[in-house]
């Protein structure tokens, strides 16, 4: 008789990996329901370094999702309410002249904290949206000539109208690059809509995370600790190939003016790899890049206004690349 087939352990590196991110999507369906690949992105995200930026129409969770996620994985954090009348000294922080000391103190903004959720993002100015570029890119802010450091991890999560909504401005293409995701939160399906009825209608409106639940399954230092290991992860040298083949068909796309930069393929690794971890690998395979590859690509490359006039959309075009080139044994 013959042994089973038993699944290889996780390598001692990854497994803490793939066992936070079971704890994490156990403790985030106390606040959100369906959500639960949004759920490993954006923990993947926070594992890779990156930021991410949530699409949706109102009334989707996306919200509840990053209270819920900083609710869950620990740490400080804050919400910045962004409004056409918002000043970049609203979110960097400004100095303070102090009369009796005789010079100026800096008060920090709400983005010392190590998760910011960013509402409504694209409902503010290109002047306010710049002055978080420095944060998201350098983990600081200048203010006055002076430069103050943000807590490590440091994670933006942005949330979006479409941009057919009244009242909202696109983000300019610079900032839309610091994020290593953009997650495209739509309507739910019947089923999980009846299942999200069904545990909710008894809820309070303003209940929070802590309130439904949702305790904290990690912490800033382990989070840490968990990305050194996450960036060891082994790459084959035929998935970087592949990984440029994909990159190259984008720039050479009719359906595309702009294609996906170096860095866009940086930003792609870097997922494939925290996505590999979650799943309790110490290694990368086609599979990881292929399901980075929407999120990490569909805003920063351009649709043909052309192609967007008949309806194509860019997760279409994106697809189509996927479908058409060879994936390495």
């Amino acid at each position: 008789m013959t042994e089973p087939d038993l699944a290889p352990a996780p390598p001692e590196s990854v497994s803490p990996v793939a066992a936070l991110g079971a704890d994490l999507r156990i403790a985030a369906a106390h606040g959100v329901v369906g959500l639960e690949e949004e759920v490993d992105l954006c923990l993947a995200a926070v594992l890779a370094g990156g930021h991410v930026l949530l699409e949706g129409p109102p009334g989707v969770a996306k919200t509840l999702l990053v209270r819920t996620l900083a609710r869950a994985l620990g740490g400080s954090w804050g919400r910045i309410q962004f409004t056409p009348d918002l000043m970049p000294a609203d979110v960097t922080g400004t100095s303070i002249f102090r009369p009796r000391e005789g010079d100026f103190s800096f008060r920090p903004g709400p983005l010392f904290v190590n998760f910011l959720l960013c509402d409504e993002i694209n409902r503010a100015p290109a002047k306010t949206q710049a002055a978080l570029l420095e944060a998201m890119q350098e983990g600081s802010v200048t203010v006055d000539g002076e430069r103050h450091a943000l807590p490590d991890p440091f994670v933006v999560f942005a949330t979006q109208n479409p941009l057919e909504h009244e009242g909202t401005y696109p983000l300019p293409e610079a900032q839309l690059d610091r994020f290593l995701f953009k997650l495209c939160i739509g309507y739910p399906e019947a089923e999980v809509e009846t299942r999200l009825l069904a545990e909710v209608h008894g809820r309070s409106p303003k209940a929070r995370p802590a309130d439904l639940g949702v305790n904290a399954v990690t912490d800033p230092a382990q989070l840490l600790s968990l990305a050194e290991g996450v960036r060891g992860a082994t790459v084959r040298e035929d998935l970087f190939e592949y990984l440029v083949r994909l990159l190259a068909a984008t720039r050479r796309d009719p359906a595309l003016t702009l294609g996906a930069s170096p860095r866009a393929g940086v930003m792609v690794l870097q997922g494939a790899k925290a996505l590999a971890a979650l799943g309790g690998r110490d290694f990368v395979t086609p599979d990881d890049l292929k399901a980075i590859f929407l999120p990490a690509l569909r805003h920063r490359v351009l649709l043909d206004p052309a192609e967007e006039i008949e309806g194509t959309r860019t997760d279409e075009v994106l697809r189509a690349i996927l479908d058409r080139e060879e994936v390495p044994r």
